[in-house]
């Protein structure tokens, strides 16, 4: 009963002092003063960053299909096959890397497209009075509201929004605690060229056309942006329109704004859209009508009540969001649990315990997934969906070479597969432009894929025909990588449909340009040109290099997707004849090597890394997210993957410290994954780049690359749940990388391979017992350090030199609790 009037509350908009704050907000004593203190709302489509200004309430804009540009240019570089066969030639006959370096600048095509802000609202209070009390905002992740509320002479103002995906409109509500004490002044800007429009007394808003293009931010340029259409089929069209109803106040309306008076109670609705209609549609003249779009989202929105509107998005939202529960014991707390979050966040840094600290980053994760990336979408990018620069860095695009990916890695096993299915989307489209640049660039068969990637999906090398640097721009297995992805989402749902018509077809196509690009050498199998993603070598004679052959991140994520097409043609029990090829074709693959410090070679050759503790561990991708080193199965490989990351060193910028959280976690290591999830949450301020010992997080929990980033948030949360749960090698492992920090708690609702729903319950580091609902049926075999026992049926533990088995046939919607037989305590 006290949790449904707790939340009861938080709906109304009452406003809750510190020492009765949820586990699940992020809140504040004051407005944020930059960006990176605002808090985050969206729908998967529609963001904002809230403010929460007292006399000046700011809401920064994004709507997520908002992107310069149009469709991929084909024929990009006519002669890159030629600079092919001239690179590998310098490589192969004379080991002369600078020439390659020369010649693979030549097989570089255009520069990605940037996503763009959409625009601000500001919404000006007028009052009397300027002494403000009991100021309060949060952002509550249990609903995905924000409320904003403080008192000025005797009145106590409220605000609250969220990002409806129902309804596809953004809403806030306002309230005064004494009648019309209302009153305000709403204008909207734009960065963008864009004209304002007065429709009627109460609505307003502004449309507009994205540019033909933007240069990346770090590109030098005079003149970066291009605002006219000169290559056809490129600016896309944009619309905000801002709608308020109050039933006691007077609303009126010009081109300066909207100007509201004298009201108790008013809600606002935003709506937008753009003339988006794929990424091989000309978003000018084959363009959606973003007008009507716009229009219709709010004519229907506009016709519920707060009430409703309210109601159904919260509905919606639970649907997804409370599917995972984390709780941690709390014994060992030693900062003030009624502190705010940027406070708290700041007794953590100086070395607090705070596991409910933990749990609320862990869970807002999850929050930025579902807010950023839901099913009809497109997928998010490096900032999510919420962007407020018109350069944003690194253009906001799709970093395929770790960085795209690493924004889905919790998807399933946080039991959000839905939220996979835009970057699901995005992989098919990406297969379409990654069929034109594998034969165009490489006279290959399948799909390629560079590193960079925007919503048009594009393919080729980026580089702006030869000013790209080699060691991202060529990097050229994108496609390999992708692929996993739809491997994991059948491995996680067991949707054969899925991986029938979807996932093996592109997985195959994959794989033919894999076949493609190897080449035999030395009785191997491997590829040329090769590059680890921007990183560089000394090589033999001491010279400097990026362009070699073989290294071991593009011969293990090439293993790795072998081993998954073999696997999908087996499981369809079709297609054996290539699969055949796979396998034969797999054991010539350059394997993995050991290098004379005790490592893994990073590299063809034993070279020695100008940059030591470089952000990028590539070559470790085998561990995690791939799985051909194992702590328990190749215990060599292991050992050498652990001395690899001692060598590497703990700093980096947000998302290396989460790619670290993984590979420790995968190492069974939970302290050490432990120490970089403290670093993870250290308090940062910074802004600037610092690639070798940035990372952290914002007042607002946001990831600091610097500057933000999403992938280190999510990268983050995959890691925790990697340190608790684990099911690769067809094997379910509870608790496999705990560290003494979360001695006790419980954690219910993740996914498992195998579409296996876990719950675990666990004490002073010991397991106490275990739920497993069988959604798939079929054979579940558990990992454990103590037996299992079931009060359903006899099971037997098989003790192992790393714990215990335990295999049970499951039968599909079935439920099986499960409890430690070290322990007396019965399952719940």
């Amino acid at each position: 009963m006290m949790i449904k009037k707790f939340v009861l509350i938080v709906l109304m908009g009452i406003p809750l002092t510190g020492a009765c704050q949820s586990d699940l907000k992020l809140w504040y004593q004051q407005p944020a003063t930059n960006w990176t203190e605002a808090l985050p709302l969206g729908n998967g489509r529609l963001g904002a960053m809230m403010f929460g200004g007292v006399k000046r309430e700011l809401l920064q804009l994004n709507e997520s299909t908002l992107w310069t540009g149009g469709p991929a240019r084909t024929n990009a570089n006519p002669d890159a096959y030629s600079n092919l066969l001239l690179t590998r030639n310098a490589l192969f006959k004379e080991e002369d890397y600078a020439k390659a370096e020369s010649y693979i600048k030549k097989m570089q095509g255009y520069f990605s497209e940037s996503y763009l802000p959409l625009g601000d609202l500001l919404l000006t209070q007028d009052f009397v009075d300027t002494v403000t009390t009991a100021y309060y905002r949060d952002l509550d992740i249990k609903n995905a509201i924000s409320t904003t509320c403080f008192t000025i002479a005797g009145t106590t103002y409220t605000r609250q929004m969220f990002s409806s995906a129902p309804d596809q409109v953004m809403v806030m509500h306002l309230t005064a605690s004494k009648a019309g004490q209302l009153n305000f002044k709403i204008t909207s800007a734009s960065q963008l060229i864009h004209q304002s429009i007065v429709i009627s007394n109460n609505e307003i808003g502004f449309k507009g056309k994205a540019p033909s293009h933007i240069e990346p931010d770090y590109i030098q340029s005079n003149h970066p942006i291009t605002q006219q259409d000169t290559l056809g089929c490129r600016g896309m069209r944009f619309e905000l329109l801002i709608q308020a109803t109050s039933n006691d106040g007077t609303i009126s309306s010009d081109t300066s704004g909207m100007t509201i008076k004298n009201a108790t109670e008013v809600t606002i609705y935003l709506s937008a859209a753009t003339s988006f209609n794929g990424f091989d549609k000309c978003p000018d003249s084959e363009g959606k009508d973003e007008d009507k779009l716009a229009k219709d989202y709010l004519k229907a929105a506009s016709e519920k009540s707060w009430q409703s509107l309210l109601a159904a998005h919260v509905a919606d939202y639970h649907h997804y969001f409370d599917r995972v529960s984390f709780h941690l014991a709390a014994s060992a707390i030693n900062t003030d649990a009624t502190l705010p979050t940027d406070q708290r966040l700041l007794a953590y840094t100086k070395g607090a315990k705070d596991p409910v600290l933990e749990t609320l980053y862990f869970q807002y994760g999850r929050y930025l997934l579902i807010s950023s990336s839901r099913p009809g979408g497109v997928n998010a990018n490096l900032q999510g969906i919420w962007n407020k620069e018109i350069r944003p860095p690194w253009s906001s695009n799709y970093t395929t070479n770790i960085n795209a990916e690493m924004n889905y890695w919790p998807a399933e096993g946080t039991n959000l597969s839905e939220m996979a299915l835009p970057f699901i989307d995005f992989i098919k489209n990406v297969a379409v432009t990654g069929k034109v640049t594998a034969r165009q660039f490489y006279h290959a068969r399948g799909w390629a894929v560079h590193h960079n990637s925007d919503i048009w999906a594009l393919s080729n090398p980026v580089g702006d025909m030869g000013s790209g640097t080699p060691a991202a721009a060529n990097w050229a297995m994108g496609s390999p990588w992708l692929s996993q992805h739809l491997w994991w989402h059948y491995e996680f749902t067991k949707d054969k449909k899925f991986l029938h018509d979807t996932a093996y077809p592109l997985m195959k196509s994959a794989a033919q340009f894999c076949m493609d690009w190897l080449v035999d050498y030395k009785g191997y199998l491997v590829t040329a040109p090769s590059v680890s993603p921007e990183n560089n070598f000394f090589d033999d004679k001491h010279q400097r290099g990026s362009v070699s052959i073989a290294t071991t991140m593009d011969m293990s994520i090439i293993r790795n997707l072998f081993t998954n097409v073999i696997a999908a043609s087996e499981t369809l029990g079709e297609d054996k004849a290539f699969r055949d090829t796979i396998v034969a074709k797999r054991a010539k693959l350059f394997p993995l090597q050991i290098g004379k410090k005790g490592n893994i070679q990073e590299w063809y050759k034993d070279w020695e890394d100008p940059d030591a503790h470089h952000r990028h561990v590539s070559h470790l991708f085998g561990l995690f997210p791939g799985q051909e080193i194992s702590a328990i199965k190749t215990p060599e490989f292991a050992a050498a993957a652990k001395k690899t990351l001692e060598l590497r060193g703990d700093g980096g910028t947000g998302w290396s410290l989460a790619w670290k959280i993984n590979y420790w976690a995968r190492l069974l290591d939970g302290n050490h994954a432990y120490s970089l999830i403290r670093d993870l949450l250290k308090f940062t301020g910074r802004t600037s780049i610092n690639y070798g010992n940035g990372g952290g997080s914002y007042a607002n929990l946001f990831d600091a690359h610097p500057p933000f980033q999403i992938d280190g948030n999510f990268g983050g949360i995959s890691g925790m749940t990697e340190m608790l749960l684990q099911s690769q090698d067809d094997e379910i492992s509870l608790l496999p990388a705990l560290p003494d920090a979360w001695t006790g708690g419980h954690i219910s609702g993740l996914k498992a391979r195998g579409n296996f729903v876990i719950s675990i319950n666990w004490d002073h580091k010991k397991l106490e017992s275990t739920r497993i609902s069988s959604l798939s049926g079929g054979i579940c075999k558990v990992r454990t350090a103590c037996p299992l026992k079931s009060n359903v049926f006899r099971i037997a533990s098989e003790k192992t030199d790393h714990g215990y088995l335990t295999t049970f046939l499951t039968q599909k919607g079935k439920t099986y609790d499960l409890v430690s037989a070290a322990t007396d305590r019965k399952t719940e």
